[in-house]
């Protein structure tokens, strides 16, 4: 788990661990631009784009997080201050917000490449298992051989 806390423009505690992101909006600022929208807590597979726009030497910078079905806000900065799936930051805290954006696109890449993987291999882990198979009913594999070499090919996937 790890926690983010921003504190220059709206401050606004970030919470991510496993599978989920937390927004806990703090402070007057966020109920004045927002209102009393409380703590979120977002799936992060639910999330379908971030993102990302720089602060300027005038302008804040905001991470805004797109939710499959929801509308994206289109209304820059603006738009980002009062949205709710939007972590807004100043110059100093822009690492913070860098570091969230390469957490969610890590755990959605891990995702979708572990699905990936189990996808496109389960075939051929079967015909693995097949052919270890084959070697025992020949007799060059003994049944114990095979039983550990398919136990190491099945767990390799959980």
């Amino acid at each position: 788990m790890k926690e983010f806390n921003f504190k220059s423009n709206t401050k606004m505690d970030v919470i991510i661990d496993k599978h989920y992101i937390t927004l806990r909006p703090k402070g007057v600022m966020n109920v004045l631009n927002r209102g009393f929208t409380g703590e979120k807590t977002i799936d992060i597979f639910d999330i379908s784009a971030v993102q990302y726009k720089k602060p300027g030497i005038m302008t804040t910078g905001y991470l805004q997080l797109v939710i499959k079905g929801s509308q994206e806000n289109k209304g820059g900065v603006f738009g980002a201050v009062q949205d709710e799936n939007t972590i807004l930051f100043g110059k100093k805290e822009e690492e913070q917000a860098l570091k969230i954006k390469a957490i969610i696109e890590r755990i959605k890449e891990k995702k979708h490449s572990r699905r990936n993987i189990s996808s496109q291999d389960t075939v051929s882990v079967a015909d693995e298992i097949r052919k270890l198979k084959q070697l025992m009913d020949e007799g060059i594999l003994t049944e114990e051989e095979f039983s550990k070499k398919k136990a190491d090919l099945l767990g390799w996937f959980e």
